[in-house]
Formats: C-alpha cells, structure tokens, sequence
C-alpha cells in the first residue's frame, strides 16, 4: 500500500512532524511498507517520546513503515540511549524530592565579607568567619578589627551597626591578610599564583561562575587579591585547643555594709543619640552611616556589643591539646587554624549577610546542558545543588550501565565532581564536632564518605568534571547516605517514612481512635498513635547513628545505643553534652538510650547498610519498583485491573537479577502499556478498561 503525501501530511501532524517534498519523494521510493494502522504509528510516537525522550525523526518513521522493521530491536536500541536513562532517573528522583532547594552552611567553612573604611576613605572589603577565636578580648568570636577601630560592628548574617570610620593602614597590616584564593586561581596552591579567572586560567568550566561582586572590587576593577583576617588566613592542618582565662565564675557581690552611706544607686548610662543621616558617598567610597541602626553604648572591651566568649569547661582541660582545623571544634576553641592553603577549607560570600556567590540553576528539568534558568545564587545552596546532580549521576549509573537495581540502598560507589571533591575532603568534616567532644570524639572517625577515597587531582572549580569513586566506605548505602537525602529529610523518623514510602510503597495510616492525653514516651504502645508509629520508629531506629539535621555519624563503641555514662541524676536530669545526643524519655539510673533507638536497639547498631540490606530483601521492594516504572510509562496510577501484569512483571523482575531494562521492555510491549497510551477518539482505550496483560 503506498499513502498520498496527503495522508502522510495528515500523518505528520498526529506525529508532530513537519513533512517537506524531499520526505515524501524518499516515502513514495521506498520499498512496498508494511500495512500500519493509525494505533501502530500512535504507539510507535509514544515509544519514541518515553523511551528517547523525543519525537520519532523522519527516518525512523520511514524505517518503521519498512516490511522488514523490527521493533524488538529498536526497542533494545532506545534502552541503551540517554534518553532511556533520564527518563527512569526521573522517575524515581521525583519520587525521592531530592530538588536542591537546600540551604547548608558549615560554621568553620562560612567566609562573609565586611565592608570597612580605609585610610584613603574607600571601602576595603575583608573576609572573615564568624565566631572566630582571636588572641584580643576586643575581637575574640567576631570580626578581626574592633567597633572602636571600624566605627561599627560587624555581624554575621546582619547588616553592621553605626557610623563607618577609617582604619589606618597600620591595623589593616597588622590584623588582615592578602590572600589568593582557590575561587579566584587555579593554580592556588603554588606560592605566587598566576592563573587567575578569566586571565592566565582561560579554560574555566563553563558551569562554574563566580559572581561579579567575588571578581571585581568596590571600584569596579578586576580583584588579584583578597583581604582576609589574619585568623582565617592560616594554612595548617592542626591546631590546639586555646583557653583564655576567662570563665563563668560570676563576680562576689558587693558587701553593702562597706559601701559609703548616702551613696547613689549606680544607674546604667542612657544610648547614645543616633548620629544624623550623611550623604551617601560616591562610587568606591562607603556611605557614613548604616541607617538601619545606631551603636549602642560600649559595655565591653573594644567596643564590642557582648562579652568575650569565656573558657568551657573541655577548654580548660584540654588546653593546648591538637585538635583538626576542619572541624567544628577548631573553629570554637582554636586560634591557630585557618582556611587552609588558598582559603580552599571555605567558601565565600560576597556580602555579611547571605549574598549571591555563584550562578547556577534554580531547577533542571531539561538537564544540566539546558536549564530552565541561570541565577545568582547565595553560597548556602552551593553544596547541595551538586549534592543534588550527585544522586543524579548515581541513578544515571544505576540504568545507563544496567545495574542491580538493589544498589539504590546498598552501593557503596559514587560520582563526584570538583565542589564534592572539596566538599567530601574538607567541608563536612567541619559539622563535627561539639558535643561528641565530650564522648572522645573530636572528629569524626567514621565519616559516611571517607575522605581518603575522593579523588585527589580534582579543584574546586571543576564542576564539569566527574569521577567514579567505587567504595565511599563501610557506611555507605546508596541514596540512603547521601547528604542530599540526610539533609532533604532531616530527621531519623523522616527517614524512615521516606524509606518506606519510596520503596515499599506503604503509607502510614492513622487508625480512628481518639488521642487522649498520655505521659508514655514509646509512640509504639501510645493509645491513638501505635497504629503508625509500630513501624515507623524501628525504621526510624536505622537512622539514630546519624545526627538529626546532618551526616555526622556516631560509632557503636563511642556512643552506645544504651550509655551508661549518661545515667540521670537524682534530680531526673542527664549529665552534661548527654541530652544532645540521648534522650531523657528513655533514661534512668542505670543509662540512657541513643536518641531515636528506642524503637529498635538492634536496627540502630545495623545502621543504614542495615535498613539498606533489610528492605531490599522485602517482596514489596521489587513490587513497589514495578509498580513505580509501570505508572509512570502508562501515565496514570496502576488500579487492581493491573494486578495480574503487575505480579507478573515483579517476577520476571525479580528473576533479571533487578534488571531495569527487561522490566521496561516487558511494559512498552504490553497491551496495557499500548492502551493506557492510545487516548485518541475511537481508540480501544475509549472503550475498555485499563488492564489486560502483555
């Protein structure tokens, strides 16, 4: 049968594609086609959009009205295509949310940037972290140059207090520093860099972009140098633990029988009157007088809003002990750690608040070569957009290569690319370690990635760039240790619900009996709440060696599910760091338990890898991975008219070794797959039901 170009235009338009003459001559001289029915050329288009994620192109369509085309083998062909595997990453990345709308700083990482006044007038900008330890009491845990010295103070995630005064070159010597940072060369580490962006270093990643205000100065000009307090400026790997002497000990009161009769009661002088609004000052000079506040009256040493921080307790007993400069730690109680070589142990902010540092995309969902959109973004979403195009890649690993698709929960590789690199190396380490101190932990000792295993030749600026890395370490379990997935559901009964809900496909349901006021701290026993929580909290349990909020992860033999060292007292409280990390609802005399391991001890020592090994081995994890390709490739949910496929396709599942391929062939292939698609006035799917077999 050989059709009109009319009936080909008509075809092209179902089709979407456009029909020009050299198509039709190619159509009209070529051998006799098979007889194709308008259902054949609907199916056809929709397996070319879900499984190439495209049109069919003109040669497919005169290919598929061949006699001798096989669709089996173009089937195969697609399932070996990108695609193929965006597709089934969406699927379940959409399942997961793991969108990077995250927000993550990590306190010793942080750099903000303060705007002083120099001595010529202009403004200088400098880099500093917040809560910094300084040998002076004026600047100690804040800003390197004191308000008596800059005219205002300097806040962390605020706009600075008062009326700008210039600093004279001799302080800005004596307590800042230049610096050549990693955003800025890429050869930051040798001793006199030179390959700046832009300059000598041409062949920048075309992903990676810093924003102006990180290039260029206050007077517009291209920045060679950053000026940063000579704290954050040091390179060393270790530093020591630093008591100042000061301490919580309040003062004696005053012995009212010395003081002189008659003498009036001390009165605490009035503010200060705000100075009058200035002129604002031309371009590259700073404006006089933040208007958003006035300083108050100096109450303490240099001007400073608050008291010096005093020495702890761990301070005082472990005074001059080493301690790692990418820790929380350091940053508390050392004055002799820094950024590291090139400030490469930080990240930089181009403002004292959360201010623009990189542009990236809000969202992706034409992929990385095409976004939606290309923002300014703050430094605080930084890791986690590529936290986020890291379980992208490992889905896209999992399909493109045809693995197990049990390795979601239990694989132990991964991709990284430069900011990871940075990131796994450095960065995390920094959110440990403050009350783990107090139990013997002053770093993490078994990091859910071992920094060992992250590549060693990739920058911070090769964002481009990935690496597989084939073993993150014995605690990693596929997505369920990833910090996209820990920080997307920060808590460990979150994590749990997530769990079960992604892969089991089970939600929680709550029974109708009425909550009725309870003291009973096991939710698996309360009246009105067990009906869930029976199977949340021993889920949740895997997850109680990972701390609420982040990754850090707590060893068995230094924290035990049950610790005897954080008994309660006999006025019913735990000692010390204990109530950050136990839970005084399941303590008494003898100890206390790990919080969120009440629901399984057992669970919490299995860990993630344990949960990981445990679900995998479920029934319901094969059914629910079915159940979540076949829906989405038959574009609505499954109904029980599916059942038989479904159960049929689990097994043949099952018994591929978890192979995703032959899973969605034996879909695109089946009758229900070619109904569900076919919508079109007339069609079987207008009149039968869904369902039926392959």
């Amino acid at each position: 049968m050989v059709r009109s170009s009319r009936s080909l235009g008509a075809l092209a338009v179902l089709l979407g594609v456009a029909v020009v003459a050299p198509f039709a001559t190619s159509a009209q001289s070529a051998p006799p086609r098979a007889a194709r029915t308008l259902d054949d050329y609907k199916h056809f288009r929709v397996l070319a959009i879900d499984l190439a994620g495209r049109m069919p192109t003109r040669d497919e369509i005169a290919a598929f009205e061949r006699p001798d085309f096989d669709t089996d083998k173009w089937i195969d062909e697609q399932l070996k295509t990108t695609g193929y595997v965006e597709r089934l990453t969406r699927v379940f990345m959409d399942v997961l949310r793991l969108e990077p709308n995250l927000n993550f700083s990590s306190s010793p990482a942080q750099l903000y940037r303060a705007d002083v006044l120099g001595p010529d007038g202009k403004v200088v900008n400098v880099f500093y972290r917040g809560g910094q330890r300084r040998a002076r009491e004026a600047t100690d845990g804040e800003f390197c140059l004191s308000p008596d010295e800059t005219g205002q103070i300097i806040r962390p995630n605020a706009g600075p207090i008062g009326t700008q005064t210039k600093v004279s070159q001799a302080l800005l010597e004596q307590y800042t520093v230049l610096v050549r940072p990693w955003w800025l060369y890429r050869d930051y580490h040798e001793a006199e860099p030179k390959l700046r962006f832009g300059d000598g270093w041409k062949d920048v990643d075309p992903e990676y972009r810093p924003v102006e205000a990180l290039l260029n100065g206050p007077d517009g000009k291209p920045t060679l140098e950053v000026r940063i307090c000579r704290e954050e400026a040091q390179k060393g790997a270790t530093g020591h633990i630093y008591a100042s002497g000061r301490t919580n000990t309040p003062p004696k009161k005053k012995d009212a029988k010395n003081e002189p009769k008659g003498a009036p009661p001390a009165k605490t002088p009035p503010p200060a009157a705000p100075a009058p609004p200035k002129p604002t000052a031309a371009p590259g000079m700073a404006p006089t007088l933040d208007a958003k506040a006035a300083m108050p009256t100096p109450k303490f040493a240099g001007g400073r809003p608050r008291p010096a921080p005093n020495d702890s307790a761990y301070a005082t007993q472990h005074k001059g002990d080493p301690v790692a400069c990418e820790t929380k730690l350091a940053l508390d109680l050392s004055l002799d750690c820094g950024c590291g070589v090139g400030l490469e142990r930080c990240t930089p902010n181009s403002g004292d608040g959360q201010n623009p540092a990189f542009y990236y995309p809000n969202h992706m969902p034409l992929g990385p070569g095409l976004p939606l959109d290309d923002a300014r973004q703050s430094a605080l979403r930084w890791y986690p957009y590529w936290w986020s195009r890291e379980a992208v890649r490992y889905f896209d690993h999992l399909f493109a290569d045809d693995r197990d698709f049990r390795e979601v929960l239990t694989g132990r590789e991964t991709f990284v690319n430069g900011p990871l690199a940075q990131f796994y190396k450095t960065i995390q380490r920094g959110n440990c370690c403050g009350p783990e101190a107090s139990f013997g932990m002053t770093e993490e000792t078994e990091p859910l990635f071992d920094p060992k295993m992250v590549p060693a030749d990739l920058a911070p600026t090769d964002v481009g760039t990935w690496k597989l890395v084939a073993d993150r370490g014995p605690h990693a379990s596929g997505i369920l240790t990833m910090p996209i997935f820990l920080e997307k559901y920060a808590s460990a009964r979150a994590r749990g619900a997530v769990l079960y809900n992604a892969f089991l496909c089970k939600s929680f349901l709550a029974d109708k009996a009425q909550l009725t006021p309870s003291s009973e701290p096991n939710l698996m026993v309360r009246p009105g709440c067990q009906t869930c929580h029976a199977t949340l909290e021993p889920l949740a349990a895997y997850f109680a060696r990972i701390e609420p909020g982040n990754f850090v992860f707590l060893p068995e033999d230094q924290f035990p599910s049950m610790n005897s060292k954080c008994k309660k007292d006999k006025n019913g409280h735990l000692p010390g760091q204990c109530n950050a990390l136990y839970d005084v609802a399941f303590a008494d005399d003898k100890g206390a338990m790990l919080r969120s391991a009440y629901g399984s001890p057992k669970h919490a020592d299995e860990t993630p890898v344990g949960a990981g090994a445990d679900i995998v081995k479920m029934p319901e994890f094969a059914q629910c991975a079915v159940q979540r390709v076949a829906s989405s490739f038959f574009g609505r949910a499954t109904t029980p008219d599916d059942e038989a496929l479904l159960a049929s396709l689990a097994t043949d599942f099952v018994k591929s070794g978890y192979r995703m391929r032959e899973l969605v062939k034996e879909i695109v292939r089946s009758d229900t797959y070619r109904r569900a698609n076919n919508t079109g006035s007339g069609s079987p799917a207008a009149a039968a039901p869904n369902g039926g077999g392959p």
